[in-house]
């Protein structure tokens, strides 16, 4: 028995030495001060995921032969300042950033399970401020509801991550590149309740170009409004009222003069019942010594029937981010944010960040 468990151990060393199986993620935590438009009053904290929301698993590939290469992703969020799982306290899996597997090769990829969504890329990569949602204004509107007294949702739905999903992405085509998404809706006798959606990345010198389309019927990570993708504990639509249905289109471009990089987003979100938003973003990232200034602008107008007078939002960002070493960053910003008929809000963050 165990000349057959040293043999066994012994033919499966050719195999191993082909797969390469990795631990990464991100801590962000940051000391602040924040309040937001139509918060009652200002808090002090000690919070996590200022610049990057922070996470942790496991990422590894299988060399297969002939160029074709098996991948897989493991990992989950959670919240460095109080060692809590996921992004918040309710409607949370435990590998809500990532759980699939798939293969890779000379006509692409393909990835199977939880993966990104296609509004996720589009918007992190063309703001300075990337996927902070917390201190990016574009990200704040887009993605980050607010439960408070202003009543003010994302606008986009179904979460920056699709569950149930099929994803194919295209080979770079000189600097091109599509991803192609599906989320099963797995409803039994209803085929027609599913995510769909689709980006493009371009990318050649100085220019940036991105724009992405989706449309939404299942809520993600867990469908827990299945009949409403705008649930009214964020907008307090009519009785009777729910958006079954959202469409979102978005286009961007960045530009690289050097001495700035500058970025621009514009995207629109409708729904079956009389419901839109329109945000338009503005930023540039200023490379001053060994890190650079950030400044970013969004602004979104929300009209129609399901909630009355027109409604809008501006929200600006100023920091500086400061590269201790090539994994460890600093961080200091300062965020002012107003909605129609709230009360002012005005942030400050000071953080750091560590990859691994």
């Amino acid at each position: 028995m165990q000349l057959a468990i040293a043999l066994g151990g012994a033919m499966a060393i050719p195999a191993m030495a082909q797969t390469s199986v990795s631990v990464a993620g991100v801590i962000d935590t940051y000391v602040g001060s924040l309040k937001y438009s139509g918060d009652s009053g200002r808090t002090s904290v000690v919070n996590s995921s200022g610049m990057t929301t922070s996470w942790i698993g496991f990422k590894g590939s299988e060399d297969l032969g002939n160029g074709l290469n098996a991948n897989f992703k493991l990992t989950s969020f959670f919240r460095s300042d109080t060692g809590a799982s996921g992004r918040f306290n309710e409607g949370e899996t435990l590998f809500s950033r990532d759980a699939n597997v798939g293969l890779s090769g000379s006509f692409g990829a393909v990835s199977l399970g939880r993966d990104l969504a296609p509004n996720f890329l589009p918007s992190t990569l063309f703001n300075p401020f990337g996927g902070s949602f917390k201190l990016s204004p574009l990200m704040l509107h887009m993605d980050v509801p607010r439960f408070n007294a202003s009543g003010w949702t994302n606008s986009v739905a179904g979460d920056t991550g699709w569950s149930n999903e099929i994803i194919y992405t295209t080979p770079n085509f000189a600097g091109l590149k599509a991803n192609l998404h599906y989320q099963f809706g797995e409803v039994a006798g209803n085929t027609g309740k599913n995510n769909v959606g689709a980006n493009l990345l371009y990318f050649h010198g100085p220019l940036g170009l991105t724009a992405y389309y989706q449309r939404v019927q299942v809520n993600n990570p867990l469908e827990v409004s299945p009949n409403n993708v705008q649930p009214t504990t964020n907008i307090p639509l009519p009785s009777g009222m729910m958006a079954a249905r959202q469409s979102a289109w978005f286009v961007g471009g960045s530009y690289d003069l050097t001495i700035a990089k500058l970025f621009a987003t514009y995207d629109q979100t409708s729904h079956d019942i009389d419901l839109k938003d329109q945000t338009v973003q503005l930023g540039a990232s200023i490379p001053v010594g060994a890190g650079a200034i950030l400044a970013s602008w969004a602004n979104t107008k929300r009209e129609g029937a399901a909630i009355g007078a027109s409604l809008k939002r501006n929200t600006a960002s100023l920091g500086y981010d400061y590269n201790v070493s090539k994994r460890t960053d600093l961080y200091a910003v300062y965020m002012y944010d107003k909605i129609t008929d709230q009360t002012v809000g005005n942030s400050m963050a000071l953080g750091i960040r560590h990859r691994f």
